[in-house]
């Protein structure tokens, strides 16, 4: 299975992500720790990000393409995979499919995980982190639907909406419960 997860800023992708990955069998890769990952191993890449990364400046896609190239080669990701926080943009998603045709795949499907702004601003809010206050909440909320937005409409053949409020067990429910409908319909 080979999946993006797509959702605002406090939905709860990383947390579903994990558990999906374990109950599909397959990885999870976050293009946070792969910056991580990269950055710690100053390998090129990681080099390359850095020096946004100090100016806080957005990571180029060329960067974060190719540390998810390299990422997808590995041996465990051959079969399926979690994307979580890439693709981010329309040129993001092309690059993907760059990556995934010269290996003779394609994406089985992409997870929106949506909520209603106030309860992602609550959550959000009750982590209690210093940078997370309520502008900067939701400035990233509206960076998030400006450039979210256009990849729900590119990949509206394959996208599967589930409904992010509620426990965490709720959540995975939902999200395995749309997986395995698409599945029977694909045949």
């Amino acid at each position: 299975m080979r999946l993006v997860l797509i959702g605002p800023p406090g939905v709860g992708k990383g947390t579903q992500a994990a558990v999906l990955s374990e109950r599909l069998g397959v990885p999870h890769i976050s293009t946070g720790d792969l910056f991580r990952d990269h950055v710690a191993r100053r390998t090129p890449l990681g080099r390359a990000a850095q020096r946004y990364l100090d100016t806080g400046e957005l990571v180029p896609d060329h960067v974060t393409g190719g540390m998810v190239r390299d990422r997808l080669a590995h041996p465990d990701a051959r079969h399926g995979f979690l994307l979580d926080g890439f693709p981010r943009t329309l040129p993001q998603a092309r690059e993907l499919a760059a990556i995934l045709g010269a290996a003779g795949s394609t994406l089985d499907a992409v997870l929106e995980f949506t909520a209603p702004e106030e309860a992602v601003v609550a959550r959000l809010l009750g982590r209690g982190r210093p940078d997370d206050t309520e502008d900067v909440i939701r400035h990233r909320q509206r960076v998030y639907q400006h450039q979210t937005a256009p990849l729900l409409a590119h990949y509206s053949a394959i996208l599967l909406t589930v409904d992010a409020v509620g426990p965490v067990e709720d959540i995975t429910a939902r999200a395995l419960a749309v997986l395995s409908d698409a599945e029977r319909r694909a045949g």
